[in-house]
């Protein structure tokens, strides 16, 4: 345990260091220096922290768990992500930035605010903005709490200590850099991490495929469950074979819509050339879309895991050297930092300033004030989210953070897609949050779809309900096309 703590010690302090460094450069600027990191991301480390905060802790912990549990279709459904980012950065990134800058808008729910209202202090824009806030917090907090609680699951096997030692401790590190720097910090981390991240997955592809070749690994799952390789339906994702392919859908409004993935589109340079992110996105996303063969290799090796959760933790105590096991531990928990630091940070900002200027006061504040709300609510959320692994439900983790990042997708789709094409009303986007929040959470409690078809069905329902109500209820910004 010495050496794995002297790791995480290193890894620590240059994490730190990175954090400093941002926060030298934050203070520089205005409240937007925290918010969106002073609009300051080139192409490398824009991909490196979408694809670091997309792939996360559940491609490392929850899709090997998934492939374990359901096989080849779980290759399948995660490869599905990388295009999908891919085509995010090309297609989308740029349209919002744009955007966002024009109208003075450094998060999402103000995003939203300034692009349906004109009076941004009427009751309907103080309305939305609060509703836009409120499912934010509520949804990114039940995804944060289950990566805090992945945290302590890997890392009190790999420092030897309690679960609820280790999320503390790996939680009070995040804060601490989260606070420091801002979204700057989160980025520049989230890209150190992710270089670690591909280094890891590269490392077990070709550890996996030394030991069991691809064929003897068809052949030897076969043999144990031939719906491991030739699965009759798509599930988790939904009883049709084809269900799996709208994993792309799922993924692309995923990296779209969600505002802890989407605010790092606000946050690119203006003169980011946005092939260059589309190409490192494109490669790194392809490299971490490899690690659920992890699953498939330890439904060999231990075919009677209890919790199909257990497969990478298995996997690293006993299938490789506990050194080279010990630095991947490392690689993944940066994984699951990269996802918390984002969800903290989009938490602590839809609450000192989105939801502070809707309901408590609109008054002039210092930029030193402005910076110290926004770093006090970091801590605030990050004591929430520890607060509610004591009452979070026993469940997979890949569900859990489907039910609350794709719920919370689904409510934004309309206000955020649909509005590329049609800009529709204050009261349709009210509308259509809810719509999609509470069709997504039902169809995924209820487990009448599978995992990417609830939120799915959601996203088009409030699509659908944004537009109608649009046109029911206009005012005076409706029905006209976007320039």
């Amino acid at each position: 345990m010495f050496i794995n703590w002297m790791i995480l010690l290193a890894a620590i302090a240059l994490l730190i260091l990175l954090a400093s460094k941002a926060a030298k450069v934050m203070s520089a600027d205005d409240e937007s220096g925290f918010l969106v990191a002073g609009r300051s991301l080139g192409p490398f480390v824009m991909a490196g922290t979408v694809v670091a905060t997309g792939f996360s802790g559940w491609g490392f912990m929850g899709s090997p768990g998934a492939a374990y549990q359901y096989g080849t279709i779980e290759l399948l459904g995660n490869f599905f992500f990388a295009p999908a980012m891919v085509v995010a950065v090309l297609f989308f990134a740029v349209y919002l930035r744009n955007r966002a800058v024009k109208m003075g808008s450094s998060t999402i729910p103000e995003f939203i605010v300034n692009l349906h209202c004109d009076d941004r202090d009427s009751v309907s824009a103080r309305t939305l903005r609060i509703i836009t806030s409120v499912g934010m917090i509520i949804f990114l907090t039940v995804f944060l709490t289950a990566q805090v609680r992945a945290l302590g699951m890997l890392g009190s096997s790999w420092l030897g200590i309690s679960p609820l030692f280790a999320s503390a401790l790996l939680l009070v590190i995040i804060t601490i850099y989260t606070m420091a720097g801002g979204l700057l910090a989160v980025a520049w981390t989230d890209t150190f991490m992710v270089i670690g991240m591909t280094t890891a997955a590269i490392y077990i592809v070709f550890q996996v495929f030394t030991d069991i070749p691809l064929a003897d690994m068809i052949t030897q799952l076969n043999a144990i469950d031939p719906n491991l390789i030739n699965p009759k339906t798509s599930n988790p994702y939904g009883d049709a074979k084809a269900s799996v392919f709208l994993v792309f859908v799922y993924a692309l409004i995923f990296s779209t819509a969600l505002p802890y993935m989407s605010v790092r589109f606000l946050a690119m340079k203006s003169n980011i050339s946005i092939a260059k992110t589309g190409f490192y996105t494109a490669i790194l996303g392809c490299i971490l879309s490899l690690v659920p063969i992890v699953g498939l290799y330890v439904r060999i090796k231990n075919p009677g895991l209890a919790n199909p959760d257990n497969a990478m933790p298995w996997y690293l105590a006993n299938a490789i050297p506990s050194v080279v096991g010990s630095v991947i531990t490392l690689f993944i928990l940066f994984a699951m930092k990269s996802t918390a630091n984002s969800i903290m940070h989009t938490l602590s900002t839809a609450a000192s300033h989105d939801l502070r200027l809707a309901i408590f006061d609109n008054k002039p504040r210092t930029d030193a004030e402005l910076l110290r709300l926004n770093r006090l609510w970091v801590a605030i959320m990050a004591a929430i989210a520890f607060i509610s692994t004591f009452f979070l439900p026993e469940a997979m983790l890949s569900f859990l953070g489907i039910f609350s990042s794709g719920t919370l997708m689904a409510a934004l789709s309309g206000v955020l897609l649909v509005t590329i094409f049609y800009k529709g009303s204050a009261m349709a986007a009210i509308a259509s949050i809810i719509v999609g929040a509470v069709c997504s959470s039902y169809l995924l409690t209820s487990g009448i779809v599978g995992w990417v078809e609830g939120p799915l069905i959601g996203s088009a329902a409030s699509a659908i309900t944004y537009v109608v109500v649009s046109v029911l209820v206009p005012n005076s910004k409706s029905n006209a096309v976007v320039t």
